[in-house]
């Protein structure tokens, strides 16, 4: 199947995913905790549950990495090719308390590289994914797109604006944009962020916190679509399929920092 026909799969998953989600959100959210304590909702595993079902119609031989089937211990084989990476609801703590700022993400790795993928927010009536030769915001209503727009990271200004996570911002973060000469910067919740460098409202998202490959995998794909790339704090270009790592769990992140479409600073 060709990218293209992938990118129209996606939509239909995250698009089904989202209409799931915002039932719940619109209702009774009932909480529980997962074994390392990151809470997780019936509107995750629904959401997951959807965009299964479309990727193994579609799909059936690539392998899907989804959040909560690695919770549960479903893990697969990922050494024979490329695999799908699937976060149904980045963003779950916004989520519960009822801010916008949650996103449904899917993204297509091949060689270590996010490839294709989509990020869309029900709660904001947006989504952003990867086309054929860059990336593209759509609008959405009722569950329908009802339009799109090209975006593109932009170039370097005189002032260099950074977004940082809501909830996750801390002193190291801070030191480090202080460091580069950040003027201003905004906090926004789950994988938006890479979102707001790909579509041009912000320079550089620096994250020294915690994250896991289907976090950031979608946003990512968007960011490189749209001209812009994700660094290790080593200046080394992010790579996913990260396994039997020595310091931590599979499919577990370092720090890393995004950039748009300039690598003087990276």
């Amino acid at each position: 199947m060709r990218k293209a026909d992938m990118n129209q799969v996606f939509v239909e998953a995250a698009l089904e995913a989202g209409k799931a989600i915002m039932t719940i959100y619109e209702g009774c959210i009932d909480v529980s905790y997962k074994d390392d304590a990151s809470p997780v909702t019936i509107a995750d595993e629904k959401a997951e549950e959807i965009i299964l079902g479309h990727l193994g119609k579609a799909f059936p031989d690539i392998p899907v990495v989804a959040e909560e089937s690695v919770a549960a211990g479903h893990i697969p084989d990922i050494s024979g090719g490329p695999f799908f990476l699937v976060d149904p609801l980045d963003g779950t703590k916004e989520f519960i308390n009822r801010r916008e700022d949650f996103t449904v993400n899917i993204a297509l790795i091949e060689n270590g590289v996010p490839v294709a993928g989509i990020v869309y927010a029900p709660a904001r009536g947006v989504a952003y994914r990867t086309m054929q030769g860059g990336a593209e915001k759509l609008s959405i209503v009722d569950g329908r797109v009802t339009g799109s727009v090209p975006i593109s990271c932009r170039q370097k200004g005189d002032a260099l604006v950074a977004v940082a996570s809501r909830l996750h911002n801390n002193p190291e973060t801070e030191a480090f944009m202080r460091k580069i000469g950040v003027t201003e910067f905004t906090s926004v919740g789950s994988s938006l962020k890479f979102c707001i460098v790909a579509e041009g409202l912000a320079d550089v998202y620096p994250r020294f916190g915690r994250t896991m490959e289907w976090d950031t995998a979608a946003g990512d794909a968007v960011l490189r679509a749209a001209g812009g790339m994700t660094y290790c704090t080593d200046n080394t270009i992010f790579v996913y399929g990260k396994t039997d790592q020595a310091g931590d769990s599979d499919f577990a992140n370092p720090f890393f920092v995004v950039w748009g479409a300039f690598t003087d600073l990276a």
